[in-house]
């Protein structure tokens, strides 16, 4: 069925996507280490529909980019539907309209059938034949995920042309609805045994959650290398031919036994989280299963769905946590990004804490460890510290009485509760630092600001994506002076990096936030310390002047937009005051509608200039990620690393860039797998159809002399008084002398913080 169309776009997908990752031969990995699966092998990667999380499920273009991301004994997974004729074909649901446009095909076939005892409605497979659909193509089934290739014309595949055209080392047959089917008078047991009968396709693994249909097709199977599986749903699922809840028949494994060689379970049978995404302890039914002789394979883990906080948003750890926990391992995980448990297996599963860096990648924490924690408390800084963070970030903000502290804004309103205290009159808008209205740090003294409660930052919740809600309000703030006596207590580190920003208007104001940070830094032994570097940030060139003529602490310049070039003579006057440049992500990569459309050049130029390039900033949430990085943040890292040659991260989640550079796949030369090799910028973007194209964005700007050149900083101003009689802050004043109040920008504050609390 649509043979010829298919091969068409079978050569251009592969074409685009050979270009975009390097496939080679790379070996399942034994770590050096038994595996604890039943077989004492690698745990096996089953591909749910291919690569699904990306390309439409059961696709040509997602069974091929599975094949390329994934080790060479991958399995491709196929949910077996029935046509009306009795043909078998590779889809993910029973019924068609979600992941197909026969809805628009066959506007008036919709049907209402009983399934499983629910009434359902929709376009079902059996109301179809073979060729009917062949005017069908595929799409993109969740709607969270990009619609972009659905012009690309994928057509529905039958079991065997997938196998044909694809030629998987290993294939998985689901079968979801044999009960349905039967009803309807197809025999799904017929068309199974026509299959593994074909001399041209090879059967390795066929699933069923129907005790019935299995037992049914046991005896075929006694003698085959084909492996029977039991699927168990939802534990308060009905088994229709038991008439049981899966949750019972997991109590009794032994029957399992008796027609199965394996079971599949959704992954919190095994680790169960709690009513806030929490980890339990995890269960007896892996142990339990090998010990009856079962292999247990998990399902349900996607990139791109919110899952337990414990991981931080980090896919790998969600992987290696029934991998690699020390007391068993699942013999397989069914996912729809392969390329994630790829890696998890072969790169990161046994590598332990003390494993030897294989890459000069530089870690720089942004605000600590703060996509677990507040930033800039002490809990963020040390638990950056404990996970192998070289270099450890101060931004620095001036208090009232002069006190150079550690926060990630000069308004307090962004990580604490100030809003919600005795300052929240403090209300203020200063157009010099920011648009809008504020409560700044220099309006209350430091022993008011160290007793405000912190707020962890969530970047990413305008998609319900909060980060670590049980810990959002843990830690306490830092002078600069404490945060260097923890810096230097710290025999890991590297060193520090202090951040500046503001420095001309609050040197105006009367604070000498450059000298305070000179005198903390002398005072905590930085002036001759060799063990630990200081690396002064800013993106005022004239703050980084000051430093070079009085310190040799490394000088960090920071462009604070996203930049598509820069001129040689920027560069240069670049050269004259620092040694390394940041820059975004963007100014790397430029994305489109989250699709990376090329690479620039700014990177090469400036290591060509001696200078080092920090990009900023990376975070664990899919939704931060371009659609090129599979919503894994290992994938992106990698990518800017190996692809972009950048020199260091600037990441709120130093845990993730730190096992990075420690995998064991990255010293491989030409035989790195493809789940390690670098995404080709514009890769995906070229799939793209002209229908589905977005809106062109206009090139980011080139970095210019004007851009960088600035003034020498001005003298610090002599301060005016800022207590009053008793010691609390002033609000500022307006030119009548009247304190300027912002009422309805407190009550509009004190709502958002309102609204946010509920969430958690």
């Amino acid at each position: 069925m649509g043979s010829l169309r298919g091969i068409s776009i079978a050569i251009f997908v592969v074409q685009a996507l050979l270009a975009s990752v390097t496939l080679v031969s790379a070996q399942g990995s034994t770590n050096g280490s038994r595996w604890q699966t039943l077989s004492g092998k690698a745990p096996s990667v089953i591909a749910h529909g291919g690569f699904s999380g990306i390309f439409a499920d059961s696709s040509f273009g997602a069974y091929s980019l599975a094949l390329l991301t994934s080790p060479p004994d991958v399995i491709l997974w196929c949910d077996v539907q029935l046509t009306r004729d009795g043909a078998g074909i590779c889809f993910p649901d029973l019924k068609l309209d979600n992941n197909s446009d026969v809805a628009i095909v066959y506007k008036n076939r919709q049907k209402t059938y009983l399934v499983n005892g629910v009434s359902t409605k929709g376009w079902f497979s059996i109301d179809f034949t073979l060729r009917e659909l062949g005017n069908v193509i595929l799409s993109q089934g969740v709607y969270s995920r990009t619609n972009k290739f659905d012009g690309n014309n994928y057509p529905i595949m039958t079991v065997q042309d997938t196998y044909a055209q694809l030629n998987p080392p290993r294939f998985w047959l689901n079968i979801q609805h044999d009960a349905f089917y039967t009803q309807h008078n197809l025999s799904m047991r017929s068309f199974v045994l026509s299959i593994t009968r074909n001399r041209n396709v090879t059967i390795d693994y066929i699933s069923s959650p129907e005790v019935a249909f299995l037992q049914n097709i046991a005896p075929s199977f006694r003698r085959s290398a084909t492996k029977l599986v039991f699927r168990f749903l939802g534990q308060n699922d009905v088994e229709p031919s038991t008439n049981q809840t899966y949750g019972s028949l997991l109590k009794n494994i032994t029957f399992i036994k008796t027609f199965a060689f394996g079971i599949i379970v959704p992954k919190s049978y095994i680790w169960p989280v709690d009513k806030d995404l929490y980890l339990l302890p995890s269960t007896s039914l892996v142990l339990d299963a090998h010990k009856e002789g079962l292999e247990v394979f998990a399902s349900d883990f996607y990139n791109d769905v919110p899952f337990s906080f414990n991981y931080s948003y980090d896919p790998v750890a969600e992987y290696l946590q029934f991998i690699d926990n020390g007391e068993f391992s699942v013999d397989g995980m069914i996912s729809d990004f392969p390329i994630t448990p790829s890696a998890a297996i072969d790169c990161f599963a046994h590598l332990g804490r003390n494993a030897s860096k294989q890459v000069d990648l530089l870690v720089i924490s942004s605000n600590g460890a703060s996509g677990d924690y507040p930033g800039c408390t002490d809990v963020a800084y040390s638990t950056a510290i404990q996970d192998g963070v070289d270099v450890i970030d101060c931004p620095v903000q001036m208090t009232m009485d002069g006190t150079p502290i550690c926060l990630s804004s000069i308004n307090l309103i962004d990580s604490t509760t100030v809003a919600q205290s005795e300052f929240s009159n403090l209300t203020t808008t200063i157009p010099q630092i920011m648009p809008g209205s504020g409560i700044f740090t220099f309006n209350l003294s430091w022993s008011g600001i160290k007793n405000l409660t912190p707020i962890i930052a969530s970047p990413q919740s305008q998609y319900k994506l909060f980060r670590n809600p049980r810990f959002k309000n843990a830690g306490k703030f830092l002078a600069l002076s404490k945060f260097l006596t923890m810096a230097s207590n710290a025999s890991s580190l590297q060193g520090v990096l202090i951040s500046i920003e503001n420095a001309p208007f609050l040197l105006e104001q009367g604070f000498a936030i450059t000298d305070a940070v000179l005198d903390a830094l002398t005072k905590a032994g930085y002036g001759n310390k060799t063990d630990q570097k200081v690396m002064i940030q800013s993106s005022s060139s004239s703050v980084l002047m000051k430093f070079k003529s009085q310190t040799n602490y490394d000088l960090v310049y920071k462009v604070d937009e996203d930049i598509g070039g820069a001129q040689s003579s920027t560069i240069d006057d670049i050269k004259r005051f620092a040694s390394a440049v940041v820059i975004s992500k963007d100014s790397v990569f430029p994305e489109t509608s989250a699709f990376i459309t090329s690479a620039t050049n700014v990177v090469p130029r400036l290591k060509a200039a001696n200078l080092s390039v920090y990009v900023q900033t990376f975070s664990n949430e899919f939704t931060s990620q371009a659609w090129d990085f599979f919503s894994d943040p290992t994938v992106e890292i990698n990518s800017f690393y190996l692809g972009g040659g950048i020199n260091g991260v600037i990441t709120d989640f130093p845990k993730t860039s730190n096992r990075y550079r420690r995998n064991r796949c990255l010293n491989r030369g030409n035989q790195i797998p493809g789940y390690m090799s670098p995404v080709q910028p514009g890769s995906l973007y070229q799939l793209i159809t002209a229908p589905y194209l977005p809106p062109a964005e206009a090139p980011n700007p080139f970095l210019t002399e004007a851009d960088v050149n600035e003034p020498p900083l001005p003298p610090v101003a002599a301060k005016a008084p800022s207590t009053s009689p008793n010691g609390t802050a002033l609000a500022p004043t307006s030119p009548n002398g009247q304190p300027k109040v912002a009422a309805s920008a407190i009550m509009q504050l004190l709502t958002v913080f309102l609204a946010i609390s509920l969430l958690f």
